[in-house]
């Protein structure tokens, strides 16, 4: 199995920083659940400022049909009614954007 990894960037609203690393402190067990049986895998976030990067895994086999799973799960969707009004773009529907990885090394 091919494992694609994924780089995320994103800008968080000033005044949302501390609510946004509040709600990661203890993320809900429903999203956990999702994250993993949508086969993301060594998911990481971090922060700098009002900058948020995020890393992670995908290990399944049909990443578009995984991620439309995620976006139907009910817990899922109550967590991003939380999460993504931190983000600046929220109103524009921008939240994370993905990168492109230019170097790996294993």
């Amino acid at each position: 199995m091919q494992i694609r990894r994924f780089g995320q960037i994103g800008t968080l609203k000033a005044d949302k920083v501390k609510e946004y690393t509040k709600l990661h402190s203890a993320v809900w067990p429903g999203v956990l659940k999702t994250i993993n049986e949508c086969n993301l895998r060594n998911y990481s976030i971090y922060i700098k400022g009002n900058q948020v990067f995020a890393y992670f895994e995908y290990a399944g086999t049909d990443y578009d049909g995984d991620m439309e799973k995620m976006s139907k799960d009910p817990v899922t969707i109550e967590w991003w009614k939380h999460t993504k009004p931190c983000f600046e773009g929220f109103e524009k529907g921008s939240f994370y954007e993905d990168m492109d990885e230019i170097f790996h090394f294993d």
